[in-house]
């Protein structure tokens, strides 16, 4: 799931706040469409998409002509698929929070650098690669904190979808089927739920540390 976000996700946000810093007509409105899924609950992006990927009446399966038959795709039952159907429901979501991030970090980079790239001789993809994005560092360490931490969180969508079995073990599910599912196992529960805690801890301690010891130097 990080490896995903990280390689789909991010980059999707990214070029959604490129394209929407351009001062295109009804940015605001586009803004606000992107950036409407990150007001809903996980929870709730999952019962949403869940809609969507129903197998006897989905949308998707609608769209593909298959709905109501044999043919028809179980995007849930269907472990080699519905593990990617789970991701890109999270990354509906992630998407919109990078893309307002990146929104505001576009908005912060010093003009002069740009204008001096560009009487440099430097094209667009050259001043935003060399220039603009290297600028956005604190941004962007935000940004890979954010991305594991919602990896993380995206036990919600597999819950709803298929209560986190058959391909969508995440360790945020096991944790709940080991502590509070049927077949309860407290230890092996527990020790899931450390090693998540340890996984969320790394990013944000490292996030700290790097901020204090900034705030030190300066």
């Amino acid at each position: 799931m990080v490896a995903f976000l990280g390689i789909i996700g991010t980059p999707l946000g990214l070029l959604l706040a490129v394209l929407l810093d351009q001062k295109i007509r009804g940015s605001r409105i586009y803004q606000s469409v992107f950036f409407a899924p990150v007001m809903l609950s996980m929870a709730l992006i999952g019962i949403i998409w869940q809609l969507f990927y129903n197998k006897d009446n989905g949308l998707l399966n609608f769209f593909l002509g298959t709905a109501g038959t044999p043919q028809a795709v179980d995007w849930f039952g269907d472990s080699n698929v519905n593990i990617w159907a789970a991701m890109i429901a999270a990354t509906w979501r992630h998407a919109g929070y990078v893309m307002i991030l990146y929104l505001a970090g576009l908005k912060g980079v010093d003009p002069t650098l740009r204008e001096a790239a560009s009487l440099d001789g430097a094209s667009a993809s050259q001043t935003f690669f060399r220039v603009v994005f290297p600028a956005m560092k604190p941004v962007n360490i935000i940004i890979v904190v954010i991305t594991i931490i919602e990896s993380l969180r995206a036990f919600d969508v597999v819950w709803v979808i298929h209560k986190g079995r058959n391909g969508l073990e995440l360790l945020g599910a096991l944790v709940i089927q080991n502590l509070v599912g049927e077949g309860q196992v407290i230890g092996v529960g527990s020790a899931l739920a450390v090693i998540l805690l340890i996984i969320s801890l790394v990013p944000i301690v490292w996030y700290l540390v790097r901020t204090f010891r900034k705030d030190s130097r300066a």
